[in-house]
């Protein structure tokens, strides 16, 4: 995690783990699955097979015994080299659009760190809200918002705008502990796990969105996904800005050095480069197809990999074989995988099973509209909380939640973006790559 090529990695560092916690996961992840094939219980033996070697996968990345992609990459063997279902199915999940749309992403922030735009951008917002205190701390929470679209991953885009508060809390001269320090890296912590929900942009939404696509039967735009969390994103913005405000008053309120420190870190930037108008130009292109796909209806995964790999044409010069070598294809590996296993539950039957365990008991409180709202977050908010990344939370989930809402004629693009939206309240730091990345720079 510590290179910005390095995107949207789904997994938590080692260390969040102990020896004792790993093992049991493994004997776990293996011993329940096979009770669980072997078990005398009233299903036909696909379906019996397929919920099992489902349960390995979602033991095995709760657990975190190995790396996501890796035991996703496993669960799809399985599911072929057991005669569970054919070859076709078992991998069914790489012909979908969703990985393809990540491996776009991967390459977005590639161009954004390595050039050093997202940076500039940064700085360059900063320098026109203010510096006092107050005014950094929305500059930075904004700078998060629209870095967004440029590097569509939580874990670089902390790295970059980390980097930028820790010049800003040496620029104070403040110490170690500091309520300046700690109110920047809580605020970028905080917004960069909720703007991946609230823009089709982080690992998050784009697996929710294509699982939502795929088993709700439902298109869902990257315009309309924007503009319904909008107002949400907003509101966040102002109170995330002003709780923070209260809860860490600073030492200082005043940048020392004021406009200028924020000038000087610009011009030791030198002057725009090729390199860097050539990656704004790209992005800007992305962004505006994105943003009208209500009006040509190209898919936002075509877009993304299409400029992606624009940027790597010869000629083009602004990334290189060697980036493409350094990008941390085991996400595009999990997601693959997981959606996978989401076709895999489908073709074997399994999928009704699952869905009357998971959600039966929520079918009395769905009358009132109200009232479902509530259940359903709170219900993805507490099943995150056993089912460690948000990525396998939602790839193991939403194509029950989707058939769930089929089956009793309810919304399944409001509830996606319900169960979705609940992913971005944490409470542990497993839950979350971006909390991980963030409590290892963040000693101020």
């Amino acid at each position: 995690m510590a290179d910005a090529n390095v995107v949207a990695a789904p997994h938590v560092a080692e260390a969040a783990h102990s020896p004792i916690a790993t093992q049991l996961g493994w004997v776990a992840s293996i011993l329940i699955p096979v009770a669980f094939w072997f078990a005398p219980l009233p299903l036909e033996d696909p379906a019996k097979h397929a919920i099992a070697i489902t349960l390995f996968l979602i033991l095995a990345w709760a657990f975190e015994i190995m790396e996501h992609g890796l035991v996703g990459l496993i669960g799809c063997y399985l599911f072929w080299a057991l005669k569970v279902v054919k070859v076709d199915i078992a991998f069914a999940g790489f012909a979908e659009d969703t990985p393809w749309f990540v491996l776009g992403a991967m390459l977005f922030g590639t161009m954004a760190a390595k050039s050093g735009l997202a940076r500039r951008l940064a700085y360059s917002i900063m320098v026109r809200i203010g510096t006092t205190y107050s005014r950094l701390l929305l500059g930075l929470i904004l700078s998060d918002f629209l870095l967004t679209f440029l590097v569509p991953s939580g874990p670089p885009r902390v790295i970059i705008m980390s980097t930028v508060a820790l010049g800003l809390v040496e620029a104070f001269g403040l110490t170690k502990g500091s309520n300046v320090g700690r109110g920047m890296f809580l605020i970028l912590t905080y917004t960069a796990s909720v703007f991946e929900k609230t823009i089709i942009a982080g690992a998050a939404s784009i697996i929710a969105r294509g699982a939502i696509e795929k088993y709700g039967h439902v298109d869902v735009l990257y315009s309309k996904w924007l503009l319904a969390y909008l107002p949400s994103d907003i509101v966040m913005i102002l109170v995330a800005w002003r709780l923070m405000l209260w809860f860490y008053p600073p030492e200082n309120n005043n940048l020392p050095g004021g406009a200028q420190f924020l000038r000087d870190e610009l011009n030791k930037m030198g002057k725009w480069t090729v390199f860097e108008k050539k990656s704004l130009a790209l992005l800007l292109i992305a962004i505006a197809l994105w943003t009208t796909d209500f009006a040509h209806h190209i898919s936002s995964s075509v877009i993304g990999l299409g400029i992606g790999l624009i940027a790597l044409m010869p000629g083009i010069g602004i990334l290189q074989i060697e980036d493409l070598k350094k990008l941390n294809y085991l996400v595009f590996l999990f997601i693959g995988s997981a959606i996978s296993m989401g076709r895999v539950l489908t073709a074997t039957k399994s999928l009704d099973v699952l869905t009357n365990v998971l959600f039966g008991w929520v079918t009395p409180l769905l009358d009132n509209a109200f009232l479902s709202t509530i259940v359903t977050y709170w219900t993805a908010f507490t099943y995150h909380l056993f089912l460690a990344s948000e990525l396998s939370m939602l790839g193991t989930s939403v194509p029950v939640l989707m058939n769930f809402a089929l089956a009793h004629h309810l919304d399944p693009l409001a509830l996606g973006m319900i169960w979705t939206f609940a992913c971005s309240g944490k409470i542990f730091m497993y839950q979350s790559a971006v909390l991980i990345v963030e409590i290892g720079r963040a000693h101020v």
